[in-house]
């Protein structure tokens, strides 16, 4: 008898420390739906004016409503898989009605599509606001002589087109830019792989607790 304590024990140990990881999991995974869901009704809200001083922790997604022109200066941010392929995103200034100059994410430009360019006028605008994560320490510099840019980089972003350290991502305008494909904010770019993570440790919890089994039965074996 003595023979079967430890493998016991080191089964019911190991899925005991597997399945509490499981269940981890899936409270991440409500915790994760809650941050999702408040995410999407913040951008579906009804769009208000911009603040004075917007901040990313009670702001961000926050949808809004603008009056202005956008500036005739144009950075080209390099992307790919996006619902509208690949391209380069159009970063702009975006001048108000009140005077404020703030950066506006227009959308997708085809990669032919480079060198052509739109006349700006007035419009109205609806956007979301954003922080974006974009650059990590991979992020290559830009290429200023090409006007090639592979991160949207608020910081020097807002250097190079003299503006305040906001931007908004375009969802609808009045005067759509027939060379662009709006990319508006949503929640498909963030991750949510907890339901995978659970599954992945209470099936490791099943193959250490078949294995137990498989080693209490060759140890019977050898016993007879």
């Amino acid at each position: 008898m003595r023979r079967y304590i430890f493998p016991v024990l080191l089964g019911l140990a190991g899925c005991a420390v597997l399945i509490t990881l499981g269940v981890w999991q899936v409270q991440r995974l409500d915790w994760k739906r809650g941050i999702l869901n408040e995410i999407e009704a913040r951008i579906a809200a009804e769009p208000v004016a911009l603040k004075e001083a917007p901040n990313e922790l009670d702001d961000e997604y926050r949808a809004v409503t603008l009056s202005g022109t956008a500036g005739e200066r144009e950075l080209h941010v390099l992307v790919s898989g996006t619902a509208a392929g690949t391209g380069y995103r159009v970063i702009t200034a975006f001048e108000t009605d009140e005077g404020r100059r703030i950066l506006m994410d227009h959308g997708l430009l085809p990669l032919e599509a480079k060198d052509q360019v739109s006349p700006r006028a007035p419009v109205q605008v609806t956007a979301n606001l954003i922080w974006p994560d974009d650059v990590n320490s991979s992020t290559p510099a830009p290429d200023l002589e090409k006007n090639i840019w592979f991160a949207r980089d608020i910081g020097p972003m807002a250097e190079a087109l003299d503006t305040e350290r906001l931007m908004v991502v375009l969802r609808s305008t009045s005067q759509p830019d027939p060379r662009l494909t709006p990319l508006p904010v949503d929640t498909r770019g963030i991750k949510n792989d907890h339901r995978e993570y659970a599954i992945t440790w209470f099936l490791l919890a099943a193959v250490w607790a078949a294995m137990t089994l498989y080693l209490l039965t060759r140890i019977a074996r050898r016993k007879d």
